[in-house]
C-alpha cells in the first residue's frame, strides 16, 4: 500500500530506533513520617527504611491516580457478605436458617453443622481433619487444631514468606538529600541496614522473589525464613517490571510457595497478603480482589534540578485489593483461599502514604516468568512493537492540523521490527488496540507490555484522516540496547516530546 499520509511530522520527533517502552525507576524511601495531605499517588516504596527516616518524597514518582508501593499490615477481617435488611423476611429466613443447623446436628451429628456453618461464611471453628469449602468450592483439609480459613491459608503459606535487610554504605552531604545519593555526597563508611522488605520462596534451595525497588541500591542482604537468617545474593532484577530474584546462600530445605494462576481470578473473591510491614514479620491481612487488569507506568524519578535520573517502570495488569498493603510489605505475597501464590504485593494509593484501602499486586503468572529468566540467566524479554511515541493531544491536533486529537502518534519506526513489517509509519496515529481505545501513547505502551512476544495484535490506526487496521505479529526487546539508548522522558524534541516507546 503507498503511504497517503498528509499528516506533517511532528519537527525533530527524534530518530528511528527500538526503544524499549520501560525502563528501571529508583526506589522511594521506606517508611516515613506522612506529609501534609497531598493528592493521591502511585509510587513503589522498598518498605521500612532502618537507618534514617525522611519525608515521603512521593512527588518523584507521581502519576494518574497514584499511590506508594508497600505491603501489608494487620489482620484485617474476611469481608462479610452484605447484610439484608432488617425487615420480617430476614427473620424468618434466620430462623430457618436456624432449624435447619438443628437438623444438621439432628441428622448427621456435630461435625456436619460446624461444618455447614463455616462453608456459609468462613468464619465459623472446624474440627481437626474436617474439611471446610472455601468461597471458591474448592475444599481445604484442616490436619491440625480447630481453624478458620485465614488461619488455615496463614499456616500454609507464612513458612515461604521472606524478611529482607538491605544493607548499603550511607551518603553524606547534598547527595543525601531523601536518601536518594544526588549531587555532590559520597559514599563511605561501613554498610548500615537501609530498608526492609518481604518476599517470596521460590525453590527449596533459596531462590527469593522480591520487587526491584526492594533491592535496587543495596549492596549486602539478608533473608530470614522461618526464623532462620541466610546472606543473600542478588541474582539479578528487571528494573522495568519491577521483579528481582535473590538466592539465599547454603539454603536448603525451604518450602516453596505453591503457584497459582493469576489469569483466572474473579472480582470479589477472597485473598490474603504476607509479608513485613514496617519490619513486623510474618503478619497477614485478608479482604478481596478489587479489580483486575489495573495498569500504571511509574515515570522515572527527578532529581532536585528537574533532570531525569532513572527509567520508567511499566505495570501492566495488576491485581487491586482492599486487604492492607504497607511500606515493608513490598515484594511480599498475595495468596487466595486455597492457599496459592497470585500475586507479588508492590503499590499502593494513598493520600498519605500508609495503607488506604487500594493496594496492588504484579500477577504471579507476569512475575514468575520474569523471575525464571533471571534464574537461568537470562535477560528477561518483553513483547515489543517497534516504534517511538508522542502522545496526541488537541493541542497538537491543532497545531499541526491532525485528524484525531488523542491517541498514539509514531515518531519513528525500527527498522526489521514488527511494526515495520507490518507497514506502519511515521506519522501514523494508532488510535485502538485490540479493538480498545487508545487515548495516549501510555496506554499503547502498557497494552503491549500486557501481551507476549510473538503474540499477534491489531491496531487501528489513522493515517491522513484515513482510518485502517493493521495485524503486527510483536517482537521482543532481547537482542536491543534501548533502554540504554531510550531518551530520557525530560528531552525535548522541537515542538513534540517524545513519551514513550513500545
Amino acid at each position: 500500500m503507498t503511504e497517503n499520509n498528509t499528516t506533517p511530522p511532528v519537527p525533530g520527533a527524534g530518530q528511528p530506533g527500538d526503544v524499549p517502552g520501560a525502563q528501571p525507576t529508583q526506589p522511594m524511601p521506606g517508611a516515613q513520617p506522612v506529609q501534609p495531605a497531598q493528592p493521591a499517588q502511585t509510587v513503589p516504596m522498598p518498605g521500612v527504611h532502618a537507618a534514617q527516616t525522611a519525608p515521603v518524597h512521593e512527588a518523584q514518582h507521581a502519576i494518574p491516580a497514584g499511590g506508594v508501593p508497600y505491603a501489608s499490615a494487620g489482620h484485617a477481617a474476611v469481608p462479610p457478605v452484605p447484610e439484608a435488611k432488617k425487615n420480617s423476611g430476614a427473620k424468618t429466613f434466620l430462623i430457618a436458617f436456624a432449624g435447619a443447623l438443628v437438623a444438621c446436628v439432628v441428622a448427621f451429628g456435630v461435625m456436619g453443622a460446624v461444618n455447614a456453618a463455616t462453608s456459609a461464611g468462613n468464619g465459623g471453628a472446624v474440627e481437626p481433619g474436617a474439611t471446610v469449602s472455601n468461597p471458591q468450592g474448592t475444599n481445604i483439609t484442616v490436619n491440625g487444631e480447630d481453624a478458620t480459613l485465614p488461619e488455615v491459608v496463614s499456616a500454609k503459606c507464612l513458612p515461604s514468606v521472606a524478611a529482607i535487610d538491605v544493607y548499603a554504605r550511607q551518603t553524606s552531604g547534598y547527595g543525601n538529600l531523601y536518601g536518594y545519593g544526588w549531587g555532590g555526597g559520597q559514599q563511605g563508611g561501613e554498610l548500615a541496614a537501609t530498608s526492609l522488605g518481604s518476599g517470596v520462596v521460590l525453590t527449596e534451595d533459596g531462590y527469593i522473589i522480591t520487587n526491584n525497588h526492594v533491592v535496587e541500591g543495596g549492596e549486602a542482604f539478608e533473608v530470614t525464613v522461618e526464623g532462620v537468617t541466610y546472606e543473600a545474593d542478588l541474582v539479578g532484577a528487571d528494573p522495568s517490571s519491577d521483579v528481582a530474584v535473590l538466592k539465599c546462600q547454603d539454603a536448603s530445605g525451604l518450602t516453596p510457595m505453591e503457584l497459582g494462576d493469576s489469569d483466572d481470578l474473579v472480582i470479589g473473591e477472597w485473598v490474603m497478603t504476607l509479608g513485613s510491614p514496617f519490619g513486623l514479620e510474618q503478619s497477614v491481612a485478608t479482604g478481596i480482589v478489587s479489580a483486575t487488569s489495573r495498569s500504571q507506568i511509574m515515570d522515572a524519578s527527578a532529581d532536585p534540578t528537574g533532570m531525569s535520573s532513572g527509567q520508567s517502570t511499566i505495570y501492566p495488569n495488576m491485581i487491586q485489593t482492599d486487604a492492607a498493603i504497607n511500606p515493608g510489605n513490598s515484594g511480599g505475597a498475595m495468596v487466595d483461599a486455597e492457599g496459592k501464590l497470585i500475586g507479588i504485593n508492590t503499590l499502593i494509593t494513598s493520600y498519605s502514604g500508609n495503607y488506604s484501602g487500594v493496594g496492588f499486586a504484579i500477577p504471579v503468572n507476569y512475575a514468575v516468568s520474569l523471575a525464571n529468566q533471571i534464574i537461568d540467566g537470562q535477560t528477561p524479554t518483553h513483547a515489543q512493537l517497534g516504534v517511538s511515541l508522542i502522545n496526541v493531544t488537541p493541542q497538537m491536533a491543532q497545531r499541526y492540523g491532525l485528524t484525531v486529537d488523542e491517541g498514539a502518534y509514531v515518531a519513528a519506526v525500527t527498522p526489521d521490527s514488527g511494526a515495520a513489517a507490518a507497514g506502519l509509519q511515521e506519522g501514523d496515529i494508532v488510535t485502538a488496540f485490540d479493538g480498545s481505545a487508545v487515548e495516549s501513547a501510555s496506554d499503547l505502551m502498557l497494552d503491549v507490555r500486557g501481551k507476549q512476544p510473538g503474540d499477534t495484535v491489531t491496531l487501528t490506526i489513522d493515517r491522513g484522516g484515513k482510518s485502517q487496521d493493521v495485524q503486527v505479529t510483536l517482537g521482543d526487546d532481547s537482542s536491543s540496547q534501548q533502554r540504554q539508548q531510550a531518551p530520557s522522558r525530560q528531552q525535548r524534541y522541537g515542538y513534540g516530546q517524545l513519551e514513550d516507546a513500545a
